[in-house]
């Protein structure tokens, strides 16, 4: 009798996972029937780039389909159709399928003007993130709102899932170090969605004007959910493995070790000339990847393609490894290093010898204070 109780139960267990499994993550951008009628009869700018898409169609064609008075565009890092290195300067232009305007929100204007806001009634906010603070996309957030916020304009924010959203972790930022990379004092992976950032932004008040913000949410979507990205969020993240492991990787990007900018596979594995090891690549010029770090010279490190570890937390002991072997240590560390850790104390705790978990130690305080803030932003 107890063994079929427990069949039962197993088999229901069993039906209720399947049952939320099968239930279809639905993209707040998909969701038209919900905010199409905030865009009725309104002049839109739409804040996107390639990611930003319903299907098959991008955000821009989709609404303009939908009899929505589409006036302008604005295109953060990358560029609005995504293929610019990092760090590259973005032109204004016109988009050619539709003889739209479009504004770059990278270069010396990262944040909207007067001029380019006139006329503009609403302006809609759809790109992918991947949850992590020196990701750029959500500093574009922050002007876009601060500028709209400015001038009266509502956001409306479309959700989408953050890839990383599964973890909290990394150094709180020190507003001393207060960049494009990172702008507000939150840890490096930050474990929310887009809409919910842009809820913790104007809470917070990052920003001095209050903004009126509208985020649409997704359908079926908590921060356990599995999500493989369709489009490459930028040139340089062309994968699931890339994204996870971008977190604990870029912190590289502020030193003299390699990424892999310029091999068919950034961010999924790391070296230098000096790292002597059997696997080596050679970073080459490219769309997406100019001059790269280390430029036609063999780099020996780690191939993290085949490693079966999902990461759930940051990885120091990659940095941690590097840094003891370089051979002049004056010259692992670039100035570029204290603005991606977001403080000057991380690189200080390298030099010194620290342990991975003395210095995620130093994190806990930190975290757990953001933790609490951050559960008054939650959507999911």
């Amino acid at each position: 009798m107890m063994a079929k109780i427990k069949q039962i139960i197993c088999i229901s267990l069993f039906l209720f996972t399947f049952s939320v499994q099968a239930q279809q993550l639905v993209l707040a951008s998909e969701r038209t029937d919900v905010y199409l009628h905030h865009l009725k009869n309104k002049k839109v700018g739409i804040v996107g780039n390639q990611t930003s898409m319903i299907a098959n169609t991008h955000l821009a064609d989709s609404l303009i389909s939908l009899g929505i008075d589409v006036v302008k565009v604005f295109s953060p890092e990358h560029g609005f159709r995504g293929k610019a290195d990092a760090g590259a300067i973005i032109k204004d232009g016109i988009d050619a399928k539709t003889g739209i305007p479009i504004i770059s929100l990278y270069g010396e204007n990262k944040k909207p003007k007067a001029e380019q806001l006139q006329g503009i009634d609403i302006l809609v906010f759809d790109i992918q993130d991947i949850g992590v603070r020196f990701y750029t996309y959500i500093s574009t957030l922050h002007y876009v709102m601060e500028a709209a916020a400015e001038f009266g304009i509502p956001v409306l924010v479309l959700d989408r899932p953050n890839p990383n959203g599964h973890y909290v972790d990394g150094p709180i930022l020190d507003t001393a170090f207060r960049s494009f990379v990172g702008m507000h004092s939150i840890p490096i992976a930050h474990g929310m969605t887009i809409g919910e950032y842009a809820k913790m932004i104007t809470g917070e008040k990052w920003i001095t004007t209050r903004c009126e913000l509208i985020v649409i949410e997704m359908d079926n979507y908590s921060h356990n959910t599995s999500y493989n990205l369709p489009i490459k969020p930028s040139p340089n993240l062309p994968n699931a493995r890339a994204i996870n492991l971008y977190p604990s990787l870029c912190l590289f990007e502020g030193t003299n070790i390699s990424v892999g900018r310029g091999t068919d596979y950034p961010f999924q594995h790391f070296g230098a000339p000096y790292l002597k090891s059997n696997y080596s690549f050679i970073p080459k010029s490219g769309e997406g990847s100019r001059y790269p770090k280390h430029e036609d010279i063999v780099c020996f490190g780690t191939d993290l393609r085949f490693q079966d570890n999902y990461l759930t937390t940051i990885n120091l002991k990659w940095i941690l490894e590097a840094y003891k072997k370089c051979p002049e240590k004056a010259e692992f560390f670039n100035n570029f290093f204290d603005k991606l850790a977001g403080t000057d104390k991380l690189k200080k705790q390298i030099i010194t010898g620290k342990t991975a978990k003395e210095i995620k130690g130093s994190w806990e305080e930190g975290l757990e204070e953001f933790k609490e803030v951050r559960k008054k932003y939650l959507i999911y």
